[in-house]
């Protein structure tokens, strides 16, 4: 199975031949500007010394300061965190904000240290990397593993050193300068652009079932907003397994169980499935909302969903993606689907630099038009040069980048 970059540099490389890139310029936008590994030593609450190893990956910054997710989790390593923040720097230009692409993250499990321990760790890091990263440099966010907690306490040790910034992170707690919207973000992204999609096949949410796998930030958020707009959601899953109900699930029960319970485990609005079983299903439109790679070549021939909506990062293998151009099922990719996030980012850090509140309306309609035009222009690319909406989604990222880099100069 191929790594996340590798997954990523396929798809660059299928989009650079359409579009004839030249080999100088290919190498240019595939080589990161800047490989950063450190080490995160902490003293654990029994009093031992525990050392973890921390990345971050700036990938390009040929459109502005680099953007992308903080990642706690005990499979984190270069190779992933390279590829993600490759997939950055085309998700950023597909949404045309002004960023470029980075990731980073902390080889850890996080179940296994306290609260005090992770804001250690957090905090230790920050020393380690705080003058590599900053509010027009490269701002992180919340990721796998991390939330605005861990947000607020990069932005208070960044300001030790460096003074007021709030704009040097985002998805901050509201209370904290962040911005309203920001937790629904990409979730209501994942809705619109699901709306939008379907509209593009004369298709409506009350005429669909949905299956979405994944029942945390994105997840919820996706089934909440989709289930408003009169969608049937016939299962959802969390790490414990999932739900199926051809008639609907209540996904406001299903979140306060879930809430309470911590496992959507013995909710009794469904019949127990597994993930595995869900991706299968008989539904209309397919959301896989968890990790990556869970669409391969050995499941990808019995998926019967007819669209499939990339949610999580790199659901789908290239494998199985190819598996489904062969059987013509449309996927909406991730570098758009779940771009909704790092747009509310966006705006949050526009927010942050002029000291100035918006309010929740106006982040979701600005979200809305900036979503529902990227996906417009894509759309009309597919249909233009007769490629996939993932190779669409490329084409523009590709061409945007490579228009800045040869504007700038090298």
């Amino acid at each position: 199975m191929k790594s996340a970059f590798e997954a990523a540099q396929q798809y660059f490389e299928e989009a650079a031949s359409i579009m004839g890139l030249s080999d100088s310029m290919k190498d240019l936008l595939v080589t990161p500007e800047r490989e950063i590994k450190v080490q995160v030593p902490i003293r654990r609450d029994n009093g031992q010394i525990a050392t973890y190893i921390g990345y971050r990956m700036q990938h390009n910054s040929a459109r502005g300061p680099m953007k992308g997710g903080l990642r706690y989790h005990h499979e984190v390593n270069a190779d992933e965190v390279l590829g993600l923040a490759s997939l950055m720097t085309w998700k950023t230009a597909v949404v045309d904000i002004p960023y470029g692409g980075a990731k980073g993250g902390i080889s850890v499990d996080v179940r296994d240290l306290s609260v005090d321990e992770l804001e250690r760790l957090t905090r230790r890091f920050v020393d380690e990397i705080h003058d590599l990263f900053g509010p027009d440099k490269d701002i992180p966010a919340p990721d796998m593993g991390t939330s605005s907690q861990t947000m607020a306490w990069i932005m208070n040790q960044y300001q030790k050193f460096h003074g007021f910034a709030p704009a040097c992170v985002t998805g901050k707690p509201v209370d904290l300068y962040g911005a309203e919207g920001r937790e629904e973000a990409t979730g209501r992204g994942v809705s619109n652009l699901t709306l939008a999609f379907l509209r593009r096949f004369n298709r409506t949410a009350e005429n669909s079932t949905f299956a979405i796998q994944g029942f945390g930030n994105v997840g919820t958020y996706t089934a909440s907003c989709l289930q408003q707009a009169g969608a049937r959601i016939i299962a959802i899953s969390d790490v414990n397994g999932g739900l199926f109900n051809p008639a609907g699930i209540d996904i406001p029960a299903a979140l306060e169980y879930s809430a309470a319970q911590k496992t959507l485990q013995g909710f009794p609005g469904g019949t127990p499935i597994s993930n595995a079983e869900l991706l299968l299903l008989d539904a209309d439109v397919l959301i896989p909302a968890a990790l990556g790679n869970v669409l391969t070549a050995e499941n990808a021939h019995d998926v019967r969903a007819k669209f499939i909506v990339e949610a999580a990062n790199g659901p789908i293998t290239p494998e199985a993606d190819a598996i489904f151009r062969q059987r013509e099922i449309p996927v909406l990719p991730d570098i758009l689907a779940n771009a909704g996030g790092v747009t509310v980012s966006y705006f949050e850090w526009v927010q942050n630099q002029q000291y100035f509140r918006w309010d929740l309306s106006r982040v979701r309609e600005e979200l809305e038009k900036y979503m529902t035009r990227s996906f417009n222009r894509i759309w009309t690319i597919a249909v233009e040069k007769k490629v996939p909406l993932r190779t669409a989604a490329y084409l523009l990222a590709i061409g945007r980048v490579a228009r800045a880099t040869e504007l700038g100069g090298v």
